[in-house]
């Protein structure tokens, strides 16, 4: 149910944002026929909505740097799309940040959703101990931060 709850919102946003025309892909396989790439969306978002609310801490203070480091890496695929490849192509008055925003809304959302949905004896939750100073999660999460705030902001300088 979460699954198929986060493909239908991960698709109508998506829909919505390309018919604002905030956002536009310009290669689609079928492009007479969608406006949008359905299918990477359809699977891509909810996979990584089930793997965040099976694995993410229990209590919230630990849950923020763990979607943070998730939302982040997804930022740096989106961006790298957006700079190397024409997959994805930001339109009028759509930036990096309102990506940023909206990354952030939608995880946190189906966060929630998903502790309804999902009882906790099917949660596999990271332990704490794990994301504590000098344990490899700890490692993990600072290694991607760093790495992906010091490319946004090398992105952000090299815009013209």
């Amino acid at each position: 149910m979460l699954f198929v709850l986060s493909a239908l919102a991960g698709n109508i946003l998506c829909y919505m944002f390309v018919k604002f025309n905030f956002y536009s892909f310009p290669y689609l396989l079928f492009p007479k026929i969608e406006s949008m790439p359905v299918m990477a969306i359809t699977f891509s978002f909810p996979i990584m909505v089930l793997l965040s609310v099976r694995y993410s801490p229990e209590k919230w203070g630990w849950k923020i740097p763990f979607y943070w480091a998730i939302i982040h890496i997804g930022m740096f695929v989106e961006t790298w799309a957006l700079t190397n490849t024409e997959l994805i192509r930001y339109n009028f008055k759509w930036d990096f940040w309102d990506s940023y925003t909206w990354w952030w809304i939608y995880f946190l959302v189906f966060e929630w959703i998903g502790g309804i949905i999902i009882p906790s004896d099917l949660r596999k939750p990271i332990h704490i101990k794990h994301l504590k100073f000098g344990r490899l999660g700890w490692a993990i999460i600072h290694f991607v931060l760093i790495l992906t705030i010091f490319l946004g902001g090398y992105y952000l300088g090299s815009l013209k």
